[in-house]
């Protein structure tokens, strides 16, 4: 009997392959980029497949090889697989990337929450800006407190802002087609492939590079699964398929009723919304999705404002590469001055939304800057797992990803073609200079991702090093 008790309690140890899939699927999927693909009608099918095989699948499974065998996430897996230095660029970047992800995701919310108010603000850039720049205020000031009041939102994301939403969405575009209306965008096989207009037609899929970024924060719980060799791979198999149902059905939910050439970034999902709802007499409706749609996002921002500037917190004070009046800890245990620094960028890049005319374009252009600081941390993490496995093939790893070598040339030859492709200015933006846009794009990547790391490292402090645990002050 007691052998039975400890075989049981032991099983409860184990997390099932599937509720790893679902884990994975709620911090993954969203209908916030479903507008952006929209753009291409049935060729968003294209759009998502094919980054979900050049980078998805192998950031997925090199990344759990490198979590189960070495603790201490990005900065451990890089710093033991290049160099320290290294290491601190690439947990850099994966914090760094929030400073534009903040005000695209918050401008998401500013359009969405327009809808409830008063539809044409979704476009007026000064009020989108002034949206940003207070939410994000107020979501420093609740974190600081070291609340967890908002944590039952981020957990409840999945179903109240992406799976609900986006049922519903597909169900009344179904039901619209199902009644002999015409749809916006062509659904004939002749449109299974994006228009070729030159190398500014394959820009949006860069987007998607960060649609499906965060894989590695999952990979964690690889040694969580009972057999991780057979486990994991089936679970990041269900977990790519959730998630392109996920994203493509909105998306084209929302091409067959909003015409591309009228379909805002930002507002897109409101706009089909409102377009459904309109054609069957139920615009009641529009304010509540609006409301799910903005909880959602919101819960999902509070609860992880200050999650990605804990893994730089304490780098900075083990190694010294941030002075301490950014480590320092308020009276709850909370990296406040951090925090405002952050919103101080967060800031200056909300203006964006009201110095550019076209809220789209704003958002398109942050969108891509937070692509490509991220995707220089994925590519040091590609670089690293393959030295690992050359250089110290005997460490112990829970799970061994397969062709490593083959993935990791994969997953790093995606990153830098979308890196460089971040750099085209889209169709979209036929009107305006191209010169301009790459000065925006490099100009913040440049700054935020590399100079500002940069001078960090080369005015580190032995001093700056904290060896124990501060009191919070």
């Amino acid at each position: 009997m007691t052998g039975t008790a400890t075989k049981a309690a032991t099983t409860t140890k184990y997390l099932s392959w599937v509720t790893l899939a679902l884990m994975t699927t709620s911090s993954v999927a969203s209908l916030r980029s479903a507008p952006t693909m929209a753009v291409y009608g049935l060729a968003c099918v294209f759009l998502y497949i094919v980054p979900a095989v050049l980078f998805l699948m192998p950031t997925s499974l090199v990344a759990a090889e490198l979590a189960s065998g070495w603790d201490g996430g990005v900065y451990k897996w890089v710093g033991d697989g290049l160099s320290k230095p290294l290491g601190f660029l690439a947990v850099w970047c994966q914090f760094a990337m929030t400073i534009f992800y903040y005000p695209s995701l918050l401008a998401y919310v500013a359009s969405t929450f327009a809808y409830i108010i008063h539809p044409s603000l979704a476009s007026n850039g000064p009020y989108v800006a002034i949206v940003i720049i207070t939410i994000y205020w107020a979501g420093v000031y609740v974190s600081s407190r070291g609340t967890k009041t908002v944590a039952g939102l981020s957990s409840m994301g999945l179903i109240i802002g992406t799976l609900i939403p986006g049922t519903l969405l597909v169900v009344l575009g179904l039901v619209f087609l199902g009644q002999g209306n015409a749809s916006a965008a062509p659904m004939d096989s002749a449109h299974l492939l994006p228009a070729w207009t030159g190398l500014a037609s394959l820009v949006l899929i860069v987007n998607n590079f960060l649609s499906y970024a965060g894989m590695e924060m999952n990979a964690v719980h690889v040694s969580s699964l009972r057999d991780p060799g057979k486990e994991f791979p089936k679970a990041m198999a269900l977990a790519v398929g959730l998630v392109l149902v996920i994203f493509i059905l909105p998306a084209l939910a929302i091409s067959w009723v909003v015409p591309s050439a009228s379909l805002s970034l930002t507002a897109g999902v409101m706009q089909a919304f409102d377009g459904f709802f309109s054609h069957f007499h139920i615009g009641f409706l529009t304010p509540i999705v609006g409301i799910a749609l903005v909880a959602a996002a919101l819960g999902g921002m509070l609860t992880w404002l200050a999650g990605p500037s804990k893994g730089l917190l304490l780098i900075g004070r083990s190694e010294g590469y941030l002075p301490p009046i950014l480590t320092r800890l308020n009276k709850h245990g909370v990296q406040q001055n951090m925090l405002v620094a952050q919103g101080v960028f967060t800031t200056a890049i909300a203006l964006l939304y009201a110095l550019i005319p076209n809220v789209s374009s704003a958002y398109w252009i942050l969108s891509v800057i937070t692509t490509q600081v991220y995707l220089i941390m994925y590519v040091l993490m590609f670089a690293a797992a393959a030295k690992l496995r050359r250089d110290d093939p005997d460490h112990p790893r829970g799970y061994r990803a397969p062709a490593l070598y083959a993935l990791c040339l994969l997953g790093a030859v995606s990153s830098v073609a979308a890196f460089a492709i971040g750099f085209v200015p889209p169709s979209q933006f036929g009107s305006g200079s191209p010169l301009v846009y790459v000065a925006i794009v490099g100009g913040g990547m440049g700054i935020v991702g590399l100079l500002i790391p940069y001078l960090f490292y080369r005015n580190r402090r032995e001093s700056w090093k904290i060896a124990v645990p501060q009191e919070a002050e």
